[in-house]
């Protein structure tokens, strides 16, 4: 085991998600990798990138079969969707356009248009999404939340998975010592995406705060005027 953990650190022994995943991977084997990335599912800043080169740097080194790394990594990710898929569930429909008619700047009818795209896209939406970060967990509950066919939901969290982890257990396996490099050049990507979606998010806002300011704008005067009677009678009574 020694071995192992200066191998992945390359001085000493591995820290961090690193040591955690190798200390999982070490006392459970393949089933070990599994549950890593079964709770990175559930918790995204769990970093995917470190833990699947890992797999495949443990399979390399003879201490699990490369079929069971992917096959395992898969099963979790499937396992830690259902999760999410049944949290999504939990809060239902009805819960959610609650919420969202309460929050500032955002429209039932925003939920509306986004509820008909999943219905159209949602199997689609589940696929690419298991290879996006971040949203390879948040789909989940969405999903859930639309009551998505078990079936469905399942294939294609599958088909997915086993394509993401499929590329980053290989690359692990293929680069030995190196396998940190997957980390730092899906960092990058990460990052990226975070970006889109920081950049989406303030345009969106930017776009509603606008929309906002111009309808106050053209309301009538006598609206205005009628609007501060009521309020000044509701004072008195």
């Amino acid at each position: 085991m020694i071995g192992m953990m200066n191998a992945v650190s390359g001085t000493g022994p591995a820290g961090g998600v690193a040591g955690w995943a190798t200390d999982l991977m070490d006392r459970l084997g393949a089933p070990g990798a599994g549950l890593a990335i079964a709770l990175e599912n559930l918790f995204p800043p769990l970093p995917s990138e470190v833990i699947l080169p890992l797999a495949g740097f443990t399979a390399a080194q003879g201490r699990m079969s490369l079929v069971a790394a992917l096959l395992w990594t898969t099963a979790g990710s499937v396992a830690g969707a259902l999760a999410l898929y049944g949290i999504g569930a939990l809060i239902g429909r009805d819960r959610v356009r609650a919420i969202v008619a309460r929050l500032p700047l955002v429209k039932l009818g925003d939920l509306d248009r986004t509820e008909a795209w999943f219905a159209r896209h949602g199997a689609k939406a589940v696929f690419f999404g298991r290879m996006i970060p971040i949203f390879r967990s948040l789909v989940s509950v969405p999903a859930g939340v639309e009551r998505m066919r078990m079936a469905v939901f399942l294939l294609y969290t599958a088909l997915g998975s086993l394509l993401w982890n499929t590329a980053f257990v290989l690359a692990g396996y293929g680069l030995g010592d190196n396998w940190r490099t997957v980390e730092e050049y899906v960092g990058v990507y990460s990052k990226a995406v975070v970006a889109v979606v920081g950049l989406a998010a303030v345009a969106f806002l930017a776009v509603r705060i606008v929309k906002a300011l111009q309808a106050k704008d053209q309301r009538p005067a006598g609206a205005h005027r009628a609007e501060t009677g009521e309020r000044e009678r509701d004072r008195v009574f």
